[in-house]
């Protein structure tokens, strides 16, 4: 006796075991989505909140009621960071420190880079390993030992030759970006990117008579932007985001950072959400303006990256 399987005009016959196959991909399908989705709202949602808190007027935050969006939008909160406190003149020292630490790391760090990438010398491989080791020791541990070095460094701030008679580095720019003006891990990257350039181009150009300076300035750095863009990139958030060592080495009010300036406004006994909020969404402009203007070269450093 023989058996016949039967088939539908539109197609084949949906067995068992491809319907099987289906539920499940669509059980899957639906677990990925949901989990998606959740994770979605729990990293969006703290922004919208943010961002609504900051419209909203100062009864309506304190009220019972939690609404997303506000009844009563206003932007006196924005206006009241600027006029009834010096917000400016803390968006102005982060930007001078951001900024000023991100030209400096960026090109100490493409110096340091481009020596131990490209040029040869007795001792390079214990340098660049105690580069490597320094990365692996947490801040924290050295920010004892780094106060007291800018605090009685010789002929800064009052100082003698001894250190003694002033408060060398403290209370200054300097403090910020002195220590971090060429970082461990700005040499290593940096290391990386030159690494992955010719050599043929330094021993033309050497040839030419342009000295080793020349060379990384109009050779080998100009190739490298891509790279120095995402160095600078994350400097510039590093710097920007700072809290800690800023409100440790800068007293004077008038040179606090964006950071510890926001912190000012929760207290003990009472908290300004709606500055508080207001500044929070101020803040994170720059760094987000900053990505999206370096953004080109973050892909191409992916990109060039994945091609190696």
């Amino acid at each position: 006796m023989t058996t016949t399987t039967t088939t539908s005009p539109a197609g084949p016959a949906i067995t068992p075991a491809r319907r099987t196959a289906r539920r499940r991909r669509f059980v899957g399908s639906s677990i990925w989505y949901l989990a998606v989705i959740a994770v979605s709202i729990s990293t969006v949602l703290p922004l919208i909140w943010t961002l609504s808190t900051s419209l909203k007027p100062e009864s309506e935050i304190l009220s019972s009621h939690l609404e997303i969006i506000p009844r009563t939008p206003t932007l006196e909160n924005y206006i009241a960071l600027f006029v009834d406190g010096p917000f400016a003149q803390y968006l102005t020292n982060s930007f001078i420190l951001a900024v000023g630490g991100t030209l400096t790391n960026v090109f100490f760090g493409s110096l340091g880079g481009y020596a131990l990438a490209k040029l040869k010398f007795r001792g390079r491989v214990a340098v660049f390993g105690s580069f490597l080791a320094s990365m692996m020791i947490p801040a924290i541990v050295t920010m004892i030992p780094t106060f007291l070095v800018l605090r009685y460094f010789p002929l800064a701030g009052g100082n003698d030759l001894f250190g003694q008679g002033g408060s060398g580095f403290i209370n200054n720019y300097g403090a910020v970006l002195i220590p971090f003006a060429a970082g461990a891990f700005a040499v290593f990257f940096m290391k990386q990117v030159f690494e992955a350039l010719p050599d043929e181009l330094g021993d033309a150009a050497r040839i030419d008579g342009a000295s080793e300076f020349r060379i990384f300035r109009s050779v080998y750095f100009p190739l490298s932007t891509a790279g120095a863009a995402v160095l600078g990139v994350l400097t510039f958030q590093a710097g920007w985001n700072s809290f800690l060592w800023p409100l440790i080495v800068l007293r004077d009010p008038a040179m606090l950072t964006v950071q510890v300036g926001l912190a000012s406004y929760v207290n003990e006994y009472d908290t300004d959400y709606g500055p508080l909020m207001a500044g929070t969404i101020i803040t994170s402009l720059p760094v987000l303006i900053v990505f999206v203007l370096a953004q080109k070269y973050i892909v191409q450093n992916f990109a060039s990256s994945g091609t190696k």
